[in-house]
Protein backbone atom coordinates (compact mmCIF):
# COMPACT_ATOMS: atom_id res chain seq x y z
CA UNK A 1 0.00 0.00 0.00
CA UNK A 2 2.79 2.45 0.89
CA UNK A 3 4.52 1.66 -2.42
CA UNK A 4 1.36 2.48 -4.38
CA UNK A 5 1.02 5.78 -2.53
CA UNK A 6 4.67 6.59 -3.21
CA UNK A 7 4.30 5.79 -6.90
CA UNK A 8 1.16 7.95 -7.10
CA UNK A 9 2.96 10.84 -5.38
CA UNK A 10 5.97 10.64 -7.71
CA UNK A 11 3.78 10.26 -10.80
CA UNK A 12 1.63 13.23 -9.81
CA UNK A 13 4.63 15.38 -8.90
CA UNK A 14 6.44 14.68 -12.18
CA UNK A 15 3.29 15.15 -14.28
CA UNK A 16 2.38 18.43 -12.59
CA UNK A 17 5.96 19.66 -12.78
CA UNK A 18 6.07 19.06 -16.50
CA UNK A 19 2.49 19.81 -17.59
CA UNK A 20 1.75 22.74 -15.28
CA UNK A 21 5.10 24.41 -14.68
CA UNK A 22 8.08 23.59 -16.88
CA UNK A 23 6.62 23.11 -20.36
CA UNK A 24 3.94 25.85 -20.24
CA UNK A 25 6.41 28.28 -18.68
CA UNK A 26 8.99 27.60 -21.35
CA UNK A 27 6.42 27.71 -24.15
CA UNK A 28 4.88 31.00 -23.06
CA UNK A 29 8.31 32.52 -22.42
CA UNK A 30 9.50 31.68 -25.93
CA UNK A 31 6.21 32.82 -27.48
CA UNK A 32 6.44 36.15 -25.67
CA UNK A 33 10.11 36.63 -26.55
CA UNK A 34 9.42 35.92 -30.22
CA UNK A 35 6.36 38.17 -30.33
CA UNK A 36 8.22 41.03 -28.63
CA UNK A 37 11.03 40.75 -31.17
CA UNK A 38 8.59 40.49 -34.06
CA UNK A 39 6.56 43.49 -32.88
CA UNK A 40 9.83 45.41 -32.60
CA UNK A 41 10.62 44.80 -36.24
CA UNK A 42 7.19 45.13 -37.86
CA UNK A 43 5.65 47.97 -35.83
CA UNK A 44 6.66 51.37 -34.57
CA UNK A 45 4.80 50.90 -31.31
CA UNK A 46 6.54 52.21 -28.22
CA UNK A 47 8.18 49.59 -26.00
CA UNK A 48 5.54 49.73 -23.22
CA UNK A 49 2.77 49.03 -25.74
CA UNK A 50 4.75 46.17 -27.30
CA UNK A 51 5.29 44.68 -23.84
CA UNK A 52 1.57 44.88 -23.01
CA UNK A 53 0.69 43.32 -26.36
CA UNK A 54 3.20 40.55 -25.72
CA UNK A 55 1.72 39.90 -22.27
CA UNK A 56 -1.79 39.78 -23.73
CA UNK A 57 -0.63 37.33 -26.39
CA UNK A 58 1.00 35.10 -23.79
CA UNK A 59 -2.16 35.04 -21.70
CA UNK A 60 -4.35 34.42 -24.74
CA UNK A 61 -2.18 31.45 -25.71
CA UNK A 62 -2.81 29.58 -22.46
CA UNK A 63 -6.15 28.00 -23.45
CA UNK A 64 -4.65 26.95 -26.78
CA UNK A 65 -1.59 25.20 -25.35
CA UNK A 66 -3.16 23.35 -22.39
CA UNK A 67 -4.57 20.30 -24.18
CA UNK A 68 -1.57 19.64 -26.47
CA UNK A 69 0.83 19.94 -23.53
CA UNK A 70 -1.27 17.69 -21.27
CA UNK A 71 -1.54 15.02 -23.97
CA UNK A 72 2.16 15.26 -24.77
CA UNK A 73 3.13 14.85 -21.12
CA UNK A 74 0.79 11.86 -20.80
CA UNK A 75 2.43 10.29 -23.87
CA UNK A 76 5.93 11.09 -22.58
CA UNK A 77 5.25 9.58 -19.17
CA UNK A 78 3.44 6.54 -20.61
CA UNK A 79 6.46 5.97 -22.86
CA UNK A 80 9.04 6.35 -20.13
CA UNK A 81 8.51 6.64 -16.37
CA UNK A 82 5.21 4.81 -16.20
CA UNK A 83 6.76 1.77 -17.87
CA UNK A 84 8.81 1.32 -14.69
CA UNK A 85 5.78 0.84 -12.48
CA UNK A 86 2.98 -0.07 -14.90
CA UNK A 87 -0.45 1.40 -15.42
CA UNK A 88 -2.66 2.26 -12.44
CA UNK A 89 -4.04 -0.93 -10.91
CA UNK A 90 -1.25 -3.10 -12.34
CA UNK A 91 1.59 -4.42 -10.20
CA UNK A 92 4.98 -2.76 -10.71
CA UNK A 93 7.15 -4.25 -13.46
CA UNK A 94 9.89 -6.65 -12.23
Amino acid sequence: QATRVGVAVVDTFVWQGLASVAIPGFTINRLCAASLALLGTVTRWPLPLRRWATTALGLAAIPLIITPIDRSVDFLMDSSLRKLYGAPGEPPAP
